[in-house]
């Protein structure tokens, strides 16, 4: 049969799992808090299956995927379906039924530290990392995967389950503390790969016809050891004796050197990333064996909320179709990184909306595509459309064009901490938290009364103002050296300081999972970015009245402002972070003239910004630099400027990090300290550091011994006055029970570990 009358199929390599109305988010969280049963959370999740299923096979794709749920993290999922599960575990299993033992190895308890909480990729979903060693053993748990498909398949729909792909499974999890020395978890793929066949096997039985493997890792740069084993895999594992067809997706990028080695296996069929790893057609036409595959053409962007663009989307995939004869239209990747409906969305600007797909609007646009492709486009399609440009705010474009190179540099480093000790006399080690305060139920519901209409600015004011007294009452108690005012006026970081500046729009209903059962609306980035007045020296500023210790100024920086966004498409990032960069400089001298002494300009979302390839990363860590340094670069030279940064023991990083030039940075360390200590023994990081010390997202209550032996190991490699002592992150997921004991906790073992120098020094 001719391309021309070919029918090209469609799909999407995984959908939203949290509900539209964060059902599964308010289910978790009941029955944690015990509120309900576990046979209620269950009902919960089934029902947000089948609904999706239901939902998807409506829509008119010719696939569906299944095992997409997670009650929390997938790939936490997908290492307990081979039954990966850590020895330092294994004493729970007597103890919890499987779904209590599950949250445990995800959440923690005071006994046993949860699974370490780790980026997925480069997206803004996080994952907890699970642990190998050469004792792990492998065993195949497939009874949920495959209630789900036989479910599905009586109610007339054919699932594709959804699982990650070996080597991508072990690349993601990390060698458990106790490992032999060398071991690598790579070590373990033959071992992993039989019970991989005996899943085949009892789909194949089932009446499966097709299994997704998604190959995330492979969109990174690997080494030659890593791309063999991807080979060795995918040869064996075409080879199962029974089995369905194998779909291999390489989500979140180029798969580079792993698709031509793909492409020479005998797996039926491979998923690419068209958005993020665009290809030529006559590139792809050139990689041996792929013409003789089905190929998923992941042309819809599953990452970012804007509509496709007809026109070019569907030349793109004429021109595929000329060099690949099984064509199926699909989405980049699973769909969970954008939110539902837009739809749901009755009042955001009509300019903003038209051009706006969530997920429903990326299936519908997959199948529109996938029709187009095959009977050929109708009229409107044909038409080149023309390019919206949303107006344009010459003042913001004309000072973004002005900004000189000494905008962005400050005093030296050694002139501004002889001039910030003068002005602040801090101990050494000083103790502090990164932020934010537990968000209590009185605050939210402020909060909420306040945007109904419900209740006067004044009294909220009265209201959070209570919150900010209560917070520093606390932490004078607590023996902090270091403030902060609690964040207690703030949802979420990100979307507080976007409701304050211009170019940003915002959603109701628009919540996209980040782990667990926290979700999070981001802002939509979609014009020019300014500051509509002071945001934050308000609420700052009535901290600071209340107590003679300095209390910080907390900002996001421009980087996180642009990452935990959708973001405008229509111009280059850095001219975007710029902008942001001055709203944020604005802000900066606002504290000051407020006397603020300290400010903390936010970036933990430094690194997912960071191209997955080589390539690329300098040139975007330039200009990431750049645009934190034009945030702070106004400050005066005794100011003291910090950051929040999480971890990466990636070289490069950590010389932008230097580059920053920061007074103070903070890292989220606290399982991975190792590579901060070795960077400040090296002199890459030579000015204040706070590698945190303990895990803030877990409910873990960590001793003064642990705090102690974690701060006396930093202070081996640095003195004592460029030393932070801090949590990892900030402490808005936290009760105030288990926020107390630790920052006391904290707070003593700083002050061990100055009594042992002053003893030193005197004895000296």
């Amino acid at each position: 049969m001719s391309s021309s009358a070919a029918t090209y199929g469609s799909s999407v390599l995984g959908y939203p799992r949290i509900g539209p109305r964060r059902e599964l988010k308010r289910a978790l969280e009941s029955y944690w808090h015990g509120k309900s049963s576990q046979a209620e959370l269950v009902a919960v999740g089934r029902e947000l299956q089948e609904e999706t299923w239901s939902e998807l096979a409506a829509t008119g794709l010719t696939q569906v995927p299944g095992n997409t749920f997670s009650y929390y993290d997938h790939v936490l999922d997908n290492a307990l379906l081979f039954g990966a599960v850590p020895a330092r575990f294994a004493p729970l299993h007597g103890e919890l039924d499987e779904l209590d033992f599950y949250f445990t190895m995800a959440r923690g308890r005071p006994d046993f530290p949860p699974l370490e909480l780790v980026r997925y990729i480069d997206t803004n979903y996080y994952y907890r990392q699970p642990e190998l060693d050469q004792d792990t053993v492998f065993s195949l748990h497939a009874d949920a995967l495959m209630d789900e498909f036989e479910r599905a398949k009586a109610r007339g729909i054919e699932l594709r389950p959804v699982v990650l792909g070996p080597v991508s499974l072990l690349l993601l999890s990390k060698t458990s503390p106790g490992a032999a020395e060398g071991f690598s978890t790579l070590d373990l793929l033959d071992s992993l790969l039989p019970q991989y066949e005996a899943l085949f096997e009892r789909l194949a039985k089932a009446g499966a016809t097709c299994i997704q493997l998604d190959e995330p890792a492979f969109t990174q740069d690997r080494t030659d050891a890593e791309l063999a084993a991807l080979e060795r895999a995918y040869t064996a594992l075409s080879h199962a004796p029974l089995r369905p067809r194998i779909l291999v997706t390489g989500p979140y990028g180029n798969l580079g050197e792993a698709l031509p080695i793909l492409a020479a296996t005998k797996v039926e069929a491979l998923g690419l990333d068209l958005v993020y790893g665009k290809v030529k057609a006559e590139e792809l036409a050139a990689i041996p064996g792929l013409k003789r595959k089905r190929v998923y053409a992941g042309v819809v962007n599953g990452r970012n909320v804007w509509r496709a663009d007809n026109f070019v989307t569907l030349t793109y995939l004429s021109s595929l179709k000329d060099v690949i004869p099984d064509l199926v239209v699909s989405t980049s990747c699973s769909l969970m990184h954008v939110p539902y409906d837009v739809l749901a969305e009755w009042d955001l600007d009509g300019d903003v909306a038209d051009r706006l797909a969530f997920a429903k609007q990326k299936v519908g646009e997959v199948v529109s595509l996938a029709k187009a492709l095959s009977e050929g486009p109708s009229e409107r399609w044909r038409k080149k459309p023309s390019k919206v440009h949303f107006k344009q705010k010459h003042e913001v474009r004309q000072r973004v064009y002005s900004i000189k190179a000494e905008d962005r540099i400050r005093a030296p480093y050694e002139q501004r901490r002889a001039a910030q000790q003068a002005r602040l006399n801090l101990p050494k080690v000083p103790a502090t938290t990164l932020g934010s305060f537990p968000q209590t139920d009185a605050v939210r519901q402020a909060r909420y009364e306040l945007g109904q209409g419900r209740l006067e600015w004044a009294d909220y004011v009265k209201r959070i103002q209570a919150e900010i007294e209560r917070t520093v009452r606390l932490q004078e108690d607590i023996g902090l050296d270091v403030f902060v005012h609690g964040e207690h006026e703030r949802n979420d970081m990100i979307q507080y300081f976007a409701e304050l500046m211009d170019g940003f729009a915002f959603t109701h209903n628009g919540w996209v999972q980040a782990y667990g059962s926290r979700c999070v609306r981001p802002p939509i980035l979609y014009g020019d970015v300014r500051r509509r007045g002071p945001m934050t020296v308000e609420w700052i500023g009535y901290a600071q009245s209340l107590t003679d210790k300095p209390v910080k100024g907390m900002l996001t920086g421009p980087i996180t402002m642009l990452a935990r966004s959708f973001v405008r498409q229509d111009q280059p990032l850095h001219e975007t972070a710029d902008q942001v960069a001055l709203a944020i400089r604005d802000e900066v001298a606002d504290l000051e003239a407020a006397g603020i002494a300290i400010i903390q300009v936010d970036e933990p979302a430094v690194r997912e910004l960071l191209p997955l390839r080589a390539g690329g990363r300098k040139e975007y860590l330039d200009w990431a630099v750049d645009a934190f340094k034009l945030a702070t670069g106004g400050a005066k030279p005794e100011t003291q400027i910090h950051t929040h940064l999480t971890y990466t023991t990636q070289k490069s990083v950590v010389d932008a990090i230097e580059r920053m030039d920061c007074d103070v940075t903070a890292i989220v360390a606290t399982r991975s300290i190792t590579w901060v200590l070795d960077a400040i023994k090296e002199r890459k990081l030579t000015h204040g550091v706070g590698p945190g010390v303990y895990e803030s997202r877990s409910a873990r209550i960590p001793d003064i011994d642990e705090l102690d032996e974690l701060l006396t190991e930093a202070a081996e490699s640095v003195e004592l006055d460029r030393l932070w002592a801090n949590p990892d992150g900030g402490l808005k997921t936290r009760h105030y029970w288990q926020l107390e004991p630790s920052l006391r906790n904290l707070v003593a073992a700083a002050r061990r570990l100055r009594r042992r120098a002053e003893a030193s020094a005197e004895q000296a």
